[in-house]
């Protein structure tokens, strides 16, 4: 990422100005995290009118932001490109459903990032987040550690959320994850999961009140959450634009923070040529390497099944990926 000094400003160019990209924008703004922030949309009323929307509201922020409306040709010296442009998911459909859509629209606005001369970091929220991830990586030509997706970072957070309140203890000192696809075909990871630092079966064994087939019931909740928000106000968008903000405070905090994003896996969990979400460092370079869990025999496997869940998705398009049969 262009310039090194501790001084330096913190640029984002924000592409899809919808519920998703603006809900970002705003949790952007309070949080102050940017120095500058670029909306770009095809509909340029909308994201110009977002600009003037969020504009008005800085006498109330510690730390203003400056917002304005842009084109691709303003990437160029941005240090971090957040991609929520795309179609949305419908009542019914599945996230994998939006993939040939999808993919065309991706082809068209990754070529016009790069043609800007753009080189920071790809952050991408559109979904299906790991079958796009991977087609930006393949359309931009960027080093891998440079292009990331915003994988089970949400999952992860209502997997916490929903086991702290189960255990009635905050979400910050639940330690669990959520790996896999962005979808139907992602796992908890029980067998790493912690409450405060009491792994959560012993945690279990010692309250007579909790029950180890109630964890099954959780799970359900959070892999289906997303549908039951679809059915119920058309669209997610609050849970992931604050994970968006999350990883983006992450890079240009240079944190080095865990947290469980689509990242490019090559020999991690015996899967290869993927992006998949897993537990993976994250600093101003964007990923630094990937935390690779402890698996026990039904969770490789389960994670096994997801990776070639995308890998069948992503073959027809990527002629290197190579699905297990």
């Amino acid at each position: 990422m262009r310039g090194n000094g501790s001084d330096r400003l913190s640029r984002v160019a924000l592409i899809g100005t919808g519920l998703v990209g603006s809900s970002y924008a705003f949790a952007l703004m309070n949080q102050g995290i940017a120095n500058e922030l670029i909306m770009i949309d095809l509909n340029q009323e909308k994201a110009q009118g977002d600009v003037i929307d969020l504009n008005h509201g800085k006498a109330f922020t510690a730390n203003p932001t400056l917002i304005k409306f842009g084109t691709y040709q303003d990437c160029t010296n941005v240090d971090l490109v957040v991609i929520c442009a795309g179609a949305n998911q419908k009542p019914g459909e599945t996230r994998l459903d939006l993939v040939e859509k999808n993919l065309k629209i991706f082809k068209e606005i990754v070529g016009e990032v790069m043609a800007s001369g753009f080189d920071g970091i790809f952050l991408v929220a559109t979904n299906p987040v790991d079958i796009l991830t991977y087609a930006t990586w393949k359309f931009s030509g960027l080093p891998k550690e440079r292009v990331i997706g915003s994988g089970t970072i949400l999952d992860t957070a209502r997997f916490r959320y929903l086991l702290g309140d189960y255990f009635n203890v905050a979400p910050k000192n639940v330690h669990a994850y959520i790996i896999g696809e962005h979808g139907d075909s992602e796992l908890p990871v029980y067998s790493s999961a912690y409450i405060g630092t009491i792994p959560i079966m012993k945690f279990i064994e010692r309250h007579e009140k909790y029950k180890k087939e109630d964890l099954d019931d959780i799970f359900i909740r959070v892999r289906d959450a997303a549908y039951e928000i679809i059915k119920s106000k058309g669209a997610t968008y609050y849970g992931i634009a604050m994970g968006l903000v999350r990883i983006t405070k992450a890079i240009f905090s240079n944190e080095n923070s865990i947290l469980t994003v689509s990242a490019h896996v090559d020999g991690l969990y015996g899967q290869d040529n993927v992006y998949i979400g897993v537990p993976a460092v994250i600093n101003r370079n964007g990923i630094r390497e990937l935390m690779e869990l402890d698996l026990n025999e039904e969770e490789k496997e389960k994670f096994a099944n997801s990776a070639n869940v995308l890998k069948k998705i992503l073959a027809p398009h990527f002629d290197e990926v190579k699905p297990n049969n």
